[in-house]
This record gives structure tokens, sequence and C-alpha cells, in this order.
């Protein structure tokens, strides 16, 4: 169970409700579709290549399941919780169980779980894909997303600071940076990452202090994060934190995670009075939900 001081908007990887371990049974439950597969005994062979070919594969991956015919090797670990847990992030596949239940009772959670499994491990596999396609080339003269536009970077060691430039067309932008000419890579992802976060905190307080009112509360500090998985979060004390990245999205989109957020501040779950807490600022919130999700930042 979620503690009720803090909620998160997930990106990718959502934990689903942890499982209970099933009761034991005279009866072990049958597994047709989910096949366990043991560590080889063989020091000198992976899992990985024990399985050859397979769909996913977490790196620190001590056992395995097939589930439809797709091969998924992931990591196990006993951990102290009273339930089953899964996680689906970056890497692959993390289960974490009590000490006390059964690996046939894992297998079984792990079928009863095999389609979320499949979808996340699926949509996080597409994230990175697209993540290694889209890694942006920090020159002159290359561009990247700003409130969900097309800016072009130009280096321009004369200017004082980084300032956007509109094209007299207004169909195009342009950001001069003022950096050494000879700047390299990491200079320069710097320099347009600290004006990017600038924009992003200016932005965020603005939109806080917008909604904040509609929903009837107040918030007390925003943190700007850089989470791989979240948009952002907030705790019962009126604390917000936003990932800085957001800045690279449309407003819409921003907006959306700015008033989901402080929606929490009203209500401190996901129940269907929370959802009518964000429609009531944000009538079409589930289109701008969707666009979120279907969202894949370019690699930093």
């Amino acid at each position: 169970m979620r503690s009720p001081f803090q909620f998160v908007l997930d990106l990718f990887g959502t934990e689903p409700p942890a499982l209970s371990p099933a009761s034991p049974s005279p009866r072990e439950p049958r597994l047709p579709q989910a096949e366990p597969l043991q560590v080889p005994a063989a020091p000198t062979q992976s899992l990985t290549q024990a399985l050859g070919p397979m769909q996913f594969a977490h790196p620190q991956a001590n056992r395995a399941v097939v589930f439809q015919g797709v091969h998924i090797a992931y990591a196990f670990a006993r951990a102290k919780r009273k339930t089953i847990g899964f996680s689906i992030g970056p890497d692959g596949l993390v289960v974490r169980a009590p000490k006390w239940v059964s690996l046939k009772e894992v297998d079984a959670a792990l079928h009863e779980k095999s389609v979320w499994i499949l979808r996340k491990l699926t949509e996080t596999q597409e994230r990175h894909q697209h993540h290694q396609h889209s890694r942006i080339d920090w020159r002159d003269g290359t561009t990247f997303p700003y409130l969900g536009r097309s800016v072009q970077l130009r280096i321009d060691p004369a200017q004082g600071s980084a300032q956007l430039v509109q094209d007299p067309s207004g169909l195009a932008q342009a950001l001069h940076v003022g950096i050494s000419a000879h700047a390299n890579e990491a200079q320069i992802r710097d320099c347009v990452q600290a004006w990017l976060m600038r924009q992003a905190r200016s932005l965020f307080e603005a939109r806080l202090n917008h909604f904040a009112p509609l929903l009837g509360v107040q918030w007390k500090k925003l943190s700007l994060s850089n989470a791989g998985t979240r948009w952002g979060s907030a705790r019962g004390d009126g604390a917000i934190r936003l990932n800085w990245r957001l800045i690279h999205l449309s407003l819409a989109e921003i907006d959306y995670v700015v008033a989901h957020e402080l929606s929490h501040l009203r209500v401190m779950n996901h129940s269907p009075q929370f959802w009518d807490t964000v429609r009531s600022v944000m009538p079409d919130y589930a289109e701008r939900r969707q666009r979120l999700k279907q969202e894949s930042l370019a690699d930093w």
C-alpha cells in the first residue's frame, strides 16, 4: 500500500498492486503458459546463454519464465515485505518476495500478471529504442524540443547570456548561447540544460500559482527532478516535485501534470474522487493524460 504522504505520476515502470501469496493448498496451481527456468548449474554458462535468443533480459537476471512464447529473464530477490512485488524499469523486470513465499507461489503470481508484464516490458523497450534514435548531438545547428516546438541551437560567443530568438517569419526559434566556439559537447549540453531548467522553474511556478487557487489548495515548495520514471510527485505538506524535462513538452501536457499533482493536495489517492478533482479544472484531462503517456523524451 502506498504511503498516504506521497503520490507519484509515473512515466513507466508503474508497479501493479502487490499480490498476497496464495494460501497453501494440497494441489499446486497449473501454469500452462509460465515455464520457470532454473539458473544453469555450469558456472561458465550464463542464464542468457542457456536460453538463447530472448526478447527481454534483465542484466542481473537469475530466473526466467516464458509467456506465450516470449522469454523473460528477470532479477529475483528476497525482501522484507509482506507481499510479492513487481517493478519494471529500463533494465527489465524485477520481482521481490518475502523469504517465506515459495518459488511456485512466485511463478503463480507471475502468471497472473503476465499480460501487464508483457505490456510494460514492450512499452519500456520501445521507449528505450526511441531514446537511442532521438539522442541529441550537442553542436551548433542542432535542434531540441522546447514547449512542444523544435528550437535550433546557435553557438554565439559574442552573446552575453542565452537568449531565445524568434525567426521573423514567426515559424522558427533559435537559442543563442554565449559559449566558446571550441566548447565540447558536454559543455554545450550543460549550458543549454541550465537555461532550460531556469525556464522550467519559472513556468512551473506560474502554472502552480494558476491552478492552486482553482483547486483551493496551497503549494509550499517546488523542487525540480531529473527522474527517469516519473513526471512529478506531491506530498501532504505541500511540497511539489516536477521533472524539469517537462519543459520539452507542450503547455497542455505540462498543465496536466501540474493539475494532477496539485489535486493530490486535496485527495491523497487515485480514487474516483481524485479524478473528479482533476476534471474540475481540466475537463479534457483524459486526452492530455493519454498524450503524455505516449511522450518519450530525448536522450540527454
